[in-house]
């Protein structure tokens, strides 16, 4: 009897293997999803040897026909580092009871029902060891009494890479913001007179709070954010802009014309939100104005209710004015675009029971408006 530490050693004879491929090309259901199927898709014999793949399957290995694969098994064809550790190959190494392709396929077997794991393999190329992540999905089937598995394959790699890059990233920001925040207050305590240690504790402030709302916007979480509603003074809240967009690299060549309130009044509101909205607001009025150019932001105050108001010459054509506000929609290149006027809508709609909207013409120029009730 052949060792195996985790799956069944035994493959079909090269007869019974052939019937096997014949019995799969002649069957018009799996034939045609082998060409429907856009991702890797690969069929397997009961002894979970491959059968057939299909076009990505084959351009994913980088060889030009499946007859190159043919009754291999799965971590054969990909390359596994750790396929070959045993007599009887991929699915019986002492690796392989914590592989989840290898534990995806035989649970199918098993239970014939579908089985989804995520797998972390170390495969070999041209001499170098790769770690890749797939997603598996393995799906029994039955053609003429013989057991076969529909083997689903997702390389998720870029995105369980970028996934942990990004919880390193926001556990380390987390810990060097919450010391940055500690030595701000103690900055302020200490110079509560000086306008700048002022600046610095307000920028501490809500850079650990834009931490928190970036964490769930990444996540598509936001139902988890609890907004901290508290009486915000108007001239206030203007003033912490201005001092925000002082030395911004935006406001160098171009000027930001912010008209105080002549009388001061205060709205309840989550303070986070209401400056992470209006700055988005400004950063987006800086960006559409030429060099010597200005913007201008100024509050509108009605019987129950205030508009935060940021003007800028430019027009925004009716076609991209339609969609403005559409997620992942956006008129500049690159990957990630797309969340700014976005998220602006959805905080200030959804979280502060306010409203964000815009105007533009040739003759008025463009105004972002966002209106909060008092």
């Amino acid at each position: 009897m052949i060792e195996t530490y985790f799956a069944e050693a035994k493959r079909n004879d090269e007869l019974t293997l052939q019937k096997r491929i014949r019995q799969v090309n002649d069957d018009p259901v799996v034939s045609g999803l082998l060409h429907v199927v856009s991702g890797l898709l690969a069929i397997l014999d009961d002894k979970r040897q491959i059968i057939s793949l299909n076009d990505s399957f084959c351009a994913m290995l980088g060889i030009q026909s499946p007859v190159e694969t043919l009754g291999l098994r799965p971590g054969e064809a990909l390359h596994c580092i750790h396929a070959h550790e045993g007599p009887a190959g991929c699915g019986t190494t002492k690796f392989c009871s914590t592989c989840g392709a290898a534990i995806a396929i035989v649970a199918s077997l098993t239970s014939n029902e579908t089985v989804e794991r995520l797998c972390a393999m170390a495969v070999d190329k041209n001499g170098h060891t790769t770690d890749i992540a797939l997603k598996v999905r393995s799906q029994p089937i039955e053609i003429d009494g013989n057991r076969f598995v529909l083997l689903f394959l997702q390389d998720i790699t870029v995105e369980q890479h970028r996934a942990a890059l990004e919880r390193t990233f926001f556990h380390d920001i987390s810990n060097m913001l919450t010391g940055l925040l500690g030595a701000s207050e103690l900055l302020y305590y200490e110079n509560s007179q000086s306008n700048l240690a002022k600046i610095i504790r307000n920028l501490s402030v809500r850079m650990t709070k834009e931490l928190t709302i970036q964490k769930l916007l990444i996540n598509s979480d936001l139902s988890a954010y609890k907004p901290k509603c508290e009486p915000v003074d108007a001239y206030e809240s203007l003033k912490e802009l201005q001092d925000f967009f002082a030395c911004h690299p935006l406001t160098e060549s171009r000027k930001l014309d912010i008209a105080q309130p002549l009388h001061s009044f205060s709205i309840t509101t989550d303070r986070s939100l209401l400056l992470r909205i209006v700055s988005n607001m400004i950063s987006n009025a800086l960006e559409a104005t030429s060099k010597n150019g200005k913007i201008k932001i100024w509050l509108k105050k009605e019987t129950n209710r205030v508009s935060y108001c940021v003007w800028n010459q430019a027009v925004i054509p009716q076609d991209i004015g339609r969609r403005i506000f559409q997620r992942n929609f956006s008129t500049k290149d690159g990957a990630g675009r797309g969340v700014g006027t976005y998220s602006m809508k959805l905080f200030a709609e959804e979280y502060l029971g306010g409203k964000v909207d815009f105007s533009t013409s040739k003759e008025q120029g463009t105004i972002f408006r966002l209106t909060l009730p008092c």
